[in-house]
């Protein structure tokens, strides 16, 4: 797969973009090489046309002459230009049809790659770049490239086909016409390539800000609420007009500077059209070529001038997709996650034992600043083990740290005595059922969201699981029961997709569990429905529960007390509030903070 093994630098132009683009069309290489002879054979079919209508001409103007009409000779003419413009069409048609198809399946194709890059990044990936600058990538860059694929390479090399086409036939017509016509044609020809040279940055620059607006739009509609109760919705506007104003400012420089060719073009082409008109004059009343000749050369000028056109045209698609170009493959040759196929090591049938052993870690992006410090404990099988501590203390850390989210700086864990350095990362997060903090589902029937990855669950497996949630009676009454489909217009409120996320978990029937503030968007009411269905789920089952409401986890086993990385304190809840000490002061201006409520 393209960029997935080893990293390749590429530098940011649009030559070395265009050639990323061909390098991995090369699967399809010879239906594009197919596709681009026809182009070139409908467009040489179309050039012959013109000699040809210059004979009947003559036909005409010698038989207008002579009051007599050669109308075999012009039939002739005409069922030969009949004969080659249907071929070319066809031929056209074949080539559009072609590419097309082509272009599709490489879409498709690098669609499916990011994908799957996207499940072999590491976490520090994206928490340096938004979700919306990648899905930008997903839709605006990869279309980009589509529509460059489907019609300007072959609009490109027709029109250079075109180009020379043309010159030999003028040359072969009238070398003193063709020399006018290639001066004025090469003015501006000269004109589109100063112009082009000036323009690519700027249409980096606005894939580069598109992104940039689609992640912000992406993050701000997704907290739309928060944002509209905290009253911020002018910082977010005034943010939004700055990256609208940066997409506004490199759209107009590239599309102006580009949107400049057509104009000139035009006049240069304009240009050459009646300066051929008088140099065709005066040959013809010197008699050196006939009228035939003259309505040939027309219609070659015409010709001549239009791959400049075109030219110009797909080179402006062609500098989006280059810049496209550079966002995708980059994205490509992101450094992944390590390759683990060589680790053959696997745990089945796990007992539920966890030790992390003098384990430090420090973000890789800033290696100097150590989030956990030797950090070390043993957890027996089937233990309640609950993290708390402060924001920033380093607990999801932990969490991020046991399921190779991360890679730890030093130390090591070990699960029922096997160092997860030795485990393949898949083998790892098959031990662990999560229930996090920000609820996910998706859009599909309940019963889809609840079984996920699980097609061998049976029916009242899952009605057992959602009963002990207490969310059975509410899915039955929904419009379709398990078989609602879960969009924008279900009811749902944030508890109860809590309690879905905490039955999927319930579901997934794994031996170790880790639950991320699981309770934080339930009432109290719920909270107590809730509790019991955890207890449940977590009886016999080794448990790390990171927690802030520490009501939640009076009855754990053992309470980690952290603060800057570090444990301060480590017992049961009465053992900690008798030695009165940090989890003592957590626990006390939480309970007042409850009275005072």
């Amino acid at each position: 797969m393209h960029g997935m093994n080893q990293k390749i630098h590429r530098p940011k132009n649009m030559k070395k973009a265009l050639m990323d683009i061909v390098g991995y069309s090369k699967k399809q290489g010879g239906l594009i090489v197919f596709a681009l002879i026809l182009s070139v054979i409908g467009t040489v079919l179309t050039i012959v046309g013109p000699d040809q209508i210059s004979k009947i001409t003559d036909y005409m103007y010698n038989g207008l002459k002579s009051e007599n009409i050669n109308m075999q000779g012009i039939t002739e003419v005409a069922l030969f230009l009949l004969v080659i413009y249907l071929v070319s069409s066809v031929c056209m048609f074949l080539q559009h049809f072609i590419m097309a198809t082509v272009t599709q399946i490489i879409s498709k194709k690098m669609r499916g790659e990011i994908d799957e890059k996207i499940n072999k990044l590491p976490f520090k990936y994206f928490s340096e770049n938004t979700f919306g600058d990648v899905l930008s990538r997903v839709t605006n860059d990869v279309d980009l490239i589509g529509q460059a694929m489907s019609n300007s390479f072959a609009s490109i090399v027709s029109a250079i086909a075109q180009f020379f086409g043309c010159l030999i036939m003028m040359y072969y017509t009238n070398w003193v016409m063709a020399t006018t016509s290639v001066v004025t044609t090469l003015f501006g020809l000269f004109l589109m390539v100063f112009i082009m040279a000036r323009s690519q940055r700027y249409f980096i620059d606005r894939q580069n800000s598109l992104g940039k607006l689609n992640g912000y739009i992406e993050e701000m509609y997704s907290g739309h609420d928060v944002i509209r109760i905290s009253g911020a919705e002018q910082n977010v506007k005034k943010r939004f007009d700055e990256l609208n104003k940066k997409v506004k400012n490199a759209n107009f420089k590239s599309q102006f500077l580009s949107g400049l060719m057509q104009p000139l073009m035009n006049f240069v082409g304009n240009l050459g059209y009646v300066a051929v008109c008088i140099a065709g004059a005066l040959l013809t009343i010197s008699g050196s070529i006939t009228f035939g000749v003259i309505t040939a050369f027309l219609i070659y000028v015409r010709l001549f001038e239009q791959p400049l056109r075109q030219i110009s045209q797909g080179m402006t698609q062609l500098q989006s997709a280059a810049a496209a170009a550079e966002r995708v493959f980059s994205f490509l040759d992101e450094d992944e996650l390590i390759d683990e196929s060589d680790k053959k090591e696997r745990i089945e049938n796990v007992k539920g034992e966890v030790e992390f052993s003098h384990v430090k870690f420090a973000y890789p992006n800033n290696p100097e600043k150590e989030i956990i410090h030797d950090f070390s404990i043993k957890i027996k099988q089937g233990q309640k083990v609950a993290i708390v501590g402060p924001t920033g203390a380093g607990k999801t850390t932990l969490v991020n740290l046991l399921m190779r989210f991360f890679e730890t700086s030093g130390g090591d864990i070990f699960i029922d005595g096997v160092n997860t350095k030795n485990l393949p990362r898949d083998n790892v997060h098959s031990q662990f059922g999560m229930v996090l903090q920000d609820t996910w589902l998706f859009e599909g029937t309940v019963k889809e969201n609840l079984i996920l990855n699980n097609d061998d669950v049976s029916d009242e497996t899952m009605k057992n699981a959602c009963r002990a949630c207490g969310i059975h009676n509410f899915i039955k009454a929904l419009p379709k029961g398990y078989d609602t489909v879960l969009d924008d217009n279900t009811a749902i409120s944030a508890g109860q997709k809590q309690l879905l996320t905490i039955a999927r978990a319930m579901i997934q029937n794994s031996p170790m569990l880790i639950l991320d503030e699981a309770t934080s968007s339930v009432d109290t009411r719920t909270e107590v429905i809730t509790q019991k269905a955890m207890d449940a789920l977590m009886e016999n089952r080794t448990s790390i529960v990171i927690a802030h409401r520490l009501s939640t986890i009076k009855n754990a086993d053992i309470i980690i007390v952290m603060r800057d990385g570090d444990i301060v304190e480590q017992g049961n809840h009465e053992e900690l509030l008798e030695k009165n000490g940090f989890y003592a002061e957590l626990y006390k201006s939480q309970f007042d903070e409850a009275e005072s409520a």
